[in-house]
């Protein structure tokens, strides 16, 4: 690599060759192999002259290849040794596409350590922490579990008649916590807050008929996520939902219950019945 001035020593380590000191002189050439060399900066030589090492700059100083002490030396002075470290302190950087995988650390972050799977609940991420980088596991960060499904056809409601609803078709189900019929159920090692939603829709509603609405956990009418609506006008399709959040355990589960008025069956419309839900991350 080309340099404008002085290219830089980049830890070299070398023993300059013997000075036979010279009564009344200062300044002196260094060699190694019998080659003029020049060092770094005064800073970077170990001298010692009479056993005792020199304080760089304000014992002697460097020009080049020309060491030269503060004051002249005289006969009987010995220069012990000198020594050139190069530039110790900068390593120097690579060129670019120089450095290859095998020099690299096996931990190093690069696109030969690349996840070719989803991570383990275990496997650790590195997060930043107010500006502190921290280590975090992927089970406490990965996505919650979101089954979704939706009604595969119609369903018969009767009338007066507490009513699970079925929802055959799923959108997705990220842990197969829906059985595909009509039950969500809390995976081992997920319990905490979910959140739900249901919407349905009966065909052939008329006036001041009512449809109820409600989430079953266990089996039993969860008594915070109930709605009912009265409908406004005769010989409608009417639709409506609710949403909730429901604390649940290992094994819980999630059924969805409709009840109306109507005094005659009732059918579902397909899509617009359906049924999702998700677990809320960071709650307690």
């Amino acid at each position: 690599m080309p340099y404008i001035g002085k290219e830089p020593i980049v830890g070299n380590f070398q023993k300059c060759d013997a000075i036979t000191v010279v009564n009344g002189q200062a300044a002196y050439t260094l060699q190694v192999s019998s080659t003029n060399v020049v060092p770094e900066s005064a800073n970077h030589m170990l001298v010692s002259l009479n056993g005792i090492l020199q304080a760089p700059v304000t014992s002697f100083t460097v020009s080049g290849s020309t060491l030269t002490f503060a004051s002249n030396l005289a006969t009987g002075d010995v220069i012990d040794f000198v020594i050139l470290l190069g530039n110790v302190l900068d390593l120097g950087t690579p060129s670019d596409g120089t450095v290859t995988n095998a020099k690299l650390a096996q931990d190093i972050i690069s696109g030969e350590t690349a996840l070719a799977s989803t991570p383990a609940d275990t496997d650790e991420f590195l997060v930043s922490d107010a500006g502190t980088l921290k280590r975090i596991d992927y089970s406490l960060i990965k996505s919650a579990n979101s089954p979704f499904a939706v009604a595969s056809g119609s369903q018969t409601i009767s009338t007066a008649t507490n009513t699970l609803l079925t929802f055959g078709t799923e959108t997705f189900d990220t842990d197969g916590a829906y059985d595909g019929t009509n039950k969500f159920t809390c995976p081992a090692g997920q319990g905490g807050k979910y959140f739900f939603r249901a919407n349905i829709r009966l065909d052939s509603m008329y006036d001041e008929d009512e449809i109820q609405l409600s989430f079953f956990k266990n089996g039993s009418q969860d008594g915070t996520t109930v709605n009912f609506t009265r409908v406004p006008k005769d010989n409608i399709s009417y639709a409506f939902g609710i949403t909730g959040i429901i604390v649940l355990a290992a094994t819980d589960y999630i059924q969805v219950n409709t009840y109306h008025t109507r005094g005659s069956d009732r059918t579902t419309t397909g899509a617009a019945t359906a049924f999702s839900g998700f677990k809320l991350i960071g709650t307690q």
